[in-house]
């Protein structure tokens, strides 16, 4: 029998990461660096990361990388895939920086049809700068900001990014994942590779949405975030794709 060694992805350098423990951003990289390495592209590469928990990428991924101003990723990457058109590009953005500051960014990369991957992670709460309430908080969910739950009344609505971005035309492909379990690693991996792969067909704007943990901030054990994500995020969130174009299958 043929014996299969488990190893770090090429895409992946092999240096300890600063996340915090049962934080889901390690699972997220590696899948990133496995489809980068499959789809044989690391060395045309260039990925975006700006301001958030996932500001220090650019030491963990193994091809180029920028740093991008809070919320400004998108529009950098606008700037690199067009005069590098033969480039991979993509981002690496939280819903503090994609959902709030960000917004019109990837609103409107999207309507411009730009061919960019993002890789859009949503642990609904602001990690890096101390566990505010962003725009993706849940109803009645606790945070530094809102010590008492989170106020419809106040607030407004958790935003649904992707159903929101697979409204527009140039947005070709729009899913959102999670990393809950191995079989919806599986599956957010798919999609990752999908996302790449559409782009590199110059299909147009690509989404993905992980749902991830913040053990730290949340107030939880690894296991119980996992278990609160299960709970109350994915039914706010449900999983699944929500544009795709013809032909393409629905993972």
């Amino acid at each position: 029998m043929a014996e299969v060694l488990f190893s770090r992805p090429k895409s992946l350098l092999d240096i300890p990461m600063h996340y915090c423990p049962g934080c889901h951003h390690g699972i997220i990289h590696r899948l990133v660096a496995e489809v980068l390495d499959e789809l044989n592209v690391r060395e045309r590469t260039i990925g975006i990361a700006p301001v958030g928990c996932s500001v220090l990428a650019y030491e963990y991924f193994n091809c180029d990388m920028m740093e991008a101003a809070h919320g400004r990723a998108p529009a950098v990457a606008t700037g690199v895939k067009r005069v590098l058109p033969e480039s991979v590009v993509f981002t690496y953005q939280g819903d503090g920086d994609l959902a709030a500051i960000g917004c019109a960014e990837i609103i409107h990369a999207a309507v411009r049809g730009e061919k960019i991957t993002t890789i859009f992670v949503n642990n609904a709460i602001y990690g890096m700068t101390g566990g505010q309430m962003a725009p993706t908080s849940l109803e009645s969910q606790v945070t530094t900001t809102s010590p008492y739950g989170r106020k419809l009344s106040e607030s407004g609505m958790p935003i649904r990014m992707s159903e929101m971005i697979s409204t527009i035309d140039g947005a070709a492909y729009i899913t959102r994942v999670a990393v809950n379990n191995p079989a919806n690693m599986a599956k957010a991996k798919s999609s990752i590779k999908t996302a790449f792969q559409l782009q590199m067909s110059g299909a147009g704007f690509s989404m993905v949405e992980v749902l991830s943990t913040c053990p730290t901030n949340w107030g939880m054990t690894p296991l119980e975030a996992v278990k609160w994500l299960e709970q109350n995020m994915i039914p706010y969130y449900p999983l699944g794709v929500f544009k795709t174009p013809e032909g393409v299958a629905k993972v």
